[in-house]
């Protein structure tokens, strides 16, 4: 177990009671975060199996879902790991005849580090991939790695050890073998449709290649390499060719700052035997010039008629395009002001379904549109969200991962216009659906009079005679968007739990979508000055601080603070810079000066050798305003952080020392940035909620 260090609070690591004088009717925190969270929801190639994996309070494990002979779907898990542990489950990849399920399991599947290990295990941890059976029986582990890939025959699972291609037989016959030896760090393994060769990525730094294993000679080409950054490597459907993305490489290009332009992406295909590409597009000169990712197994999708599928940003919005194999202009399939997020292509490559904002900005819904006609058409609507679709492989089935205000993200089952929960007896008889609130759309002016979305959660029986504590929450990222309801991420769907718990006890609480977040177009998401050039997102700190100092509900003296990553910083920005708007706050793994935090994800950056960038960057940080602060602050972070280092923290902690201001510390030894284990994230809210109760004053 992570071990606490809270001097001032009752320890909370071991059990959660319901608060002292709490009144009849109310929840805990405990209940609110009670549900399991679904991840990963991926379409069998054969029998209309899905699969997924749930984290129930930290307990994860794999679970299918199979049609009856009845006609309806049938849930179970196929793992039964039981503890909290910390111990991560993911990168599920279905075996060709749907009979067994590959996965990895243990490590940091957003950073490809050392092994992180929460719990603390003296024997430390590994680790690896693993096959189950869907028909019963316990995992069989077949090698230390992850990214594994199933051959098309099913016998063969490629996979990543120590940045290098591995070969393991799927039932474990033969002892794993490494198979290619390179200089890159390999990723990104893609079978060749008939199984004879590999394609992978191998990533060198400042540029990238796309190699060829073939497994008959044992050769290995790279395709058409060049100084770039080649990358998302998809077959064709008879093996002969592959096409994947080139991203002009750029040194000078940096992170946590605006990049509206640049050098155009492109999209090459080469022969997959020789290595001999061609160019068959290349985005525009000015908007979409910087290629954008969607949710996507591929980036590029081979559809039918050999036509190649891809999203762009060239109006402005993120959409899906479809290019001719042989070249020529692209069509565009998803015309309008909205996002496209997830999105996966049916198994007879004629249909994607996938989700966006259309029509509706502040949620997700999922659409169908056909790769060479129709226009899109929605397949679910309303004021719920639904996002991830997975297409069966009957090309028609189609499953979702939906939530709404009350009820928290779980698989469901497209039929016709209805939804329908595959797995509702997983939710815990004591959630407290009813009794939460149904947060309000709210748009109102950053300090500089940009248009801002939140959403604002108020206590069941507020009024306008009654002044209350308010809080306020950014999310983390920057790249993200809270809706008008459960998130479809688990780190943002417990910080919606604690959005909940908190109007519960009286707070109202405003979400907000600041400047350098998704679902508002590229020049939203890419907002002049934003980050670590200039900061331009404390307007939006101080627009939302006066929109509540303006509401006649809300207390001005008691408007606290409180946000993760991103939003971590985004706290510590407004009470260094506003002490006098904001009360208190609650920075979870915040950043605090912007030149660590480049480096930490670039490792060639030296700010000596750019000075004037490193000098803004240094005034868009909390600590360059540590002079002002003055507002009570509760820090919380895991020592083990790899997004945000932990010497941020640190030297933040010392900087308030020395300025006098009031805080207090939350550690988690042997934690990551995205908490592991689900007795961390009680931990660091119980905590939270504490802190608001004492310096705000609400809590029943």
């Amino acid at each position: 177990m992570a071990r606490c260090r809270i001097g001032w609070l009752l320890s909370f690591c071991l059990s959660f009671q319901i608060m002292a004088g709490a009144d009849p009717g109310s929840f805990t925190l405990p209940q609110v975060m009670s549900a399991p969270f679904p991840t990963e929801l991926i379409a069998a190639p054969a029998g209309q199996r899905f699969a997924w994996v749930f984290n129930a309070q930290g307990r994860r494990n794999v679970w299918i879902a199979e049609p009856t002979a009845e006609g309806s779907y049938r849930a179970r898990p196929v793992t039964a790991y039981g503890e909290d542990d910390g111990q991560d489950v993911g990168e599920l990849r279905w075996a060709p005849d749907a009979a067994s399920i590959v996965y990895t399991r243990g490590g940091d599947f957003e950073n490809d580090k050392t092994y992180p290990n929460p719990r603390s295990f003296p024997q430390g941890v590994e680790q690896d991939v693993e096959v189950v059976s869907v028909e019963g029986g316990s995992p069989r582990r077949l090698g230390e790695g992850h990214s594994p890939a199933v051959s098309p025959g099913g016998r063969d699972v490629a996979f990543v050890f120590k940045d290098q291609v591995w070969l393991a037989k799927i039932d474990g016959s033969e002892k794993p073998q490494q198979l290619i030896h390179s200089n890159g760090q390999d990723s990104s393994l893609a079978w060749s449709p008939d199984g004879s060769a590999l394609a992978f990525v191998s990533r060198r730094g400042d540029h990238s290649f796309i190699g060829v294993y073939r497994f008959a000679d044992q050769s290995l080409v790279y395709l058409d390499p060049s100084v770039d950054h080649d990358t998302a490597p998809v077959w064709s459907p008879d093996g002969r060719q592959i096409a994947f993305i080139r991203i002009p490489s750029d040194r000078e290009a940096l992170i946590f700052g605006p990049k509206r332009t640049g050098q155009p992406w492109s999209i090459r295909i080469a022969d997959a035997s020789t290595g001999r590409g061609r160019p068959i597009w290349k985005a525009d000169e000015g908007g979409g010039s910087v290629f954008r990712p969607v949710v996507a197994d591929h980036q590029l999708m081979w559809g039918d008629s050999d036509f190649l599928v891809f999203p762009w940003e060239k109006d402005g919005w993120t959409h899906l395009y479809a290019v001719p194999v042989a070249g020529g202009a692209p069509r565009l399939l998803t015309p309008g002001a909205f996002e496209v997020e997830f999105v996966a292509m049916s198994p007879d490559r004629k249909t994607l379904v996938y989700s966006s904002n259309q029509d509706d900005i502040d949620r997700r819904h999922v659409w169908q549109v056909g790769v060479n006609q129709g226009r899109p058409r929605p397949l679910t609507r309303g004021e719920g969200i639904e996002t991830a679709p997975a297409v069966a492989s009957d090309n028609r089935t189609i499953a979702v991962l939906r939530s709404d205000a009350r009820w928290p993200l779980r698989p469901a089952l497209l039929a016709g216009d209805t939804l329908r929960d595959l797995a509702p007896e997983t939710l815990p008889a004591d959630f407290p659906a009813a009794q939460l609130v149904v947060p309000q759309p709210v748009v109102f002016a950053a300090a500089d009079g940009l248009t801002l979305h939140g959403q604002l959660f108020l206590p069941a029986g507020a009024g306008k005679s009654e002044r209350r504590p308010a809080v306020i929450f950014f999310h983390g990222g920057s790249r993200r968007q809270m809706l008008l309801g459960w998130h479809y991420m688990g780190y943002y769907s417990n910080a919606y739990a604690l959005n909940q718990y908190l109007a519960s006890r009286g707070y109202i609480v405003l979400s907000v979508n600041y400047r350098s977040g998704i679902g508002y177009g590229l020049d939203f998401r890419e907002a002049l000055n934003y980050g670590a050039t200039g900061a331009s997102e404390f307007n939006d700190v101080e627009g939302a601080g006066l929109y509540l100092r303006g509401r006649p509900d809300v207390d001005p003296r008691r408007i606290g603070l409180w946000g993760g990553s991103y939003g971590g910083y985004l706290t510590a920005l407004g009470l260094a810079r506003a002490s006098d708007l904001f009360a208190c706050g609650v920075d979870l793994h915040g950043v605090h000066d912007w030149n660590l935090e480049i480096k930490n994800w670039i490792p060639w950056y030296d700010p000596a050798a750019r000075q004037d960038f490193a000098r803004v960057a240094w005034e868009s940080s909390p600590l360059a305003s540590v002079a002002t602060w003055r507002s009570p602050v509760l820090l919380i972070q895991g020592d083990d952080d790899r997004n945000v280092p932990f010497t941020e923290m640190v030297r933040l902690v010392e900087a308030l020392r020395k300025q006098g201001v009031e805080f207090k510390q939350v550690v988690f030894p042997d934690e990551i940035h995205d908490f592991l284990m689900h007795r961390t994230w009680l931990a660091a809210y119980e905590a939270a909620s504490a802190f608001f109760d004492a310096h705000l004053g609400a809590g029943r």
